[in-house]
């Protein structure tokens, strides 16, 4: 078998689009399942829309994901080589040069290349769909170049994948009906027929294609959101491909391991912002507390409470840029000392014990006074719940009427983590101070 070559072939006329990475990376995963190259093209044959930074956008985000190529070309600096086969296929007679109207200026005469289409119906295996038939007539001599030195998409695409020796053109099954007019061509130019595969399309919430004209989010927007590349790449290697089983979870060397197009599918997969969050969470977890907080960029005034609230986050975050906004908001008084309101300590105090609160503030406290330092939550949840317990067997309100309490003078918040929580990560001095502050209030 002769070496497997892919090609990933943007066009930087938009930033990285979700399916664009998709296409990408089920190139990405033929090649190197296979032992093959990948081929970096970046296809900017529309001069108008392709800007560099929209290229480097691209390229940048594929080495994001952790994919890579082999060999790099541009199509525009390849104009040379294109004029050299136009003038090779206009010598055969398969292809001729057209005077007609400009299209933008009909009273102005312009010399075009058409291709001689020789009506026939073409038909080409496609790997994921089976054979596929097209009759070629109504496409008539149809124009590969508006002149000798601007050939277009389809001829480019041709001249590069044969110059490349692109064994499998792999994309989205909105370039099927493009098949047909670069077989004429490869045909016209004597080139060898790639095998083909076209892909589902990754839809939107209405069933249609997910399009980057229609607000559709860059991948690099996932990036700084602070989605991991591995999950990303997990989720889209599952839109559209099955490992035939029911595993979930893979990394991309166990992607490279077991992907095959015979594991592709023909229906169109909807893309869901809620199943990745659930991806990218599973793959926050198994990050250690570390490798969490460097790649997560989470920074704090406290790095030994960050340390210990790294579990925390991994338990309630489904993004970076969600952990970051708990350390600024709900987890901001574990890092800052809060103000305290005497009507909120006391809300959930039965009316006939006003007392209650600020009694039930000094048992816990000597309790947390007799806790050993670094103590975890377990401990902590220990010695302080049958103090709670004990409460409610009072019939005196409940657990909350002693647990609310502590949790809001130790947080400042109506909405915060258990008591047991901040207390362990406080730890005992300063969950002794806050609650004492707490009892000074009470008695003012």
């Amino acid at each position: 078998m002769s070496t497997v070559i892919t090609r990933i072939p943007p066009s930087p006329t938009g930033r990285f689009h979700i399916g664009t990475a998709r296409t990408a990376l089920f190139n990405y995963l033929f090649a190197r399942h296979n032992g093959g190259k990948v081929v970096f093209r970046s296809e900017d044959t529309d001069r108008a829309r392709s800007k560099k930074e929209f290229e480097e956008e691209i390229m940048n985000g594929i080495k994001w994901l952790g994919l890579s190529w082999d060999e790099f070309s541009r199509q525009s600096e390849h104009t040379d080589r294109y004029r050299e086969l136009l003038e090779k296929i206009i010598r055969d007679d398969t292809a001729y040069v057209s005077a007609e109207p400009a299209k933008d200026d009909p009273s102005k005469m312009v010399e075009v290349i058409r291709l001689r289409n020789p009506g026939k119906s073409v038909t080409f295996t496609d790997l994921i769909r089976g054979d596929i038939t097209f009759d070629t007539t109504e496409l008539g001599d149809f124009v590969i170049a508006r002149s000798m030195t601007d050939a277009l998409y389809h001829f480019a695409v041709v001249a590069d994948d044969m110059d490349s020796g692109i064994t499998h053109v792999i994309r989205g099954e909105d370039h099927i009906s493009n098949t047909p007019r670069q077989i004429l061509i490869q045909e016209a130019l004597g080139a060898p027929r790639p095998a083909y595969a076209h892909l589902p399309l990754i839809l939107d919430e209405k069933r249609a294609k997910l399009s980057k004209r229609t607000g559709a989010t860059s991948v690099m927007d996932y990036r700084d959101e602070g989605f991991l590349p591995e999950a990303l790449v997990n989720y889209l290697a599952l839109i559209g491909w099955n490992p035939g089983d029911n595993r979930e979870d893979f990394s991309l060397a166990q992607l490279v391991e077991e992907f095959s197009l015979e594991g592709a599918q023909k229906g169109g997969a909807a893309w869901n912002r809620e199943k990745l969050l659930s991806v990218n969470q599973r793959w926050m977890r198994k990050l250690s507390t570390e490798e969490f907080i460097s790649r997560g960029n989470l920074t704090a005034s406290d790095t030994k409470k960050l340390y210990l609230s790294a579990p925390l986050l991994k338990d309630r975050a489904r993004t970076f840029h969600e952990a970051r906004e708990m350390l600024s908001g709900e987890l901001l008084c574990l890092f800052t000392e809060p103000s305290v309101a005497r009507e909120s300590l006391v809300m959930k105090e039965p009316p006939d014990r006003p007392e209650m609160t600020k009694f039930a503030l000094e048992s816990l406290s000597e309790a947390i006074k007799g806790l050993p330092e670094d103590v975890s939550i377990e401990v902590v949840k220990e010695i302080l719940m049958p103090l709670a317990d004990a409460e409610e067997a009072k019939g005196k309100g409940g657990r909350g009427a002693v647990l609310w309490p502590l949790r809001y003078a130790l947080s400042g918040q109506e909405r915060s983590p258990d008591p047991f929580t901040l207390v362990s990560i406080l730890g005992k001095e300063e969950s002794v101070a806050r609650t004492q502050k707490a009892i000074a209030i009470l008695e003012g």
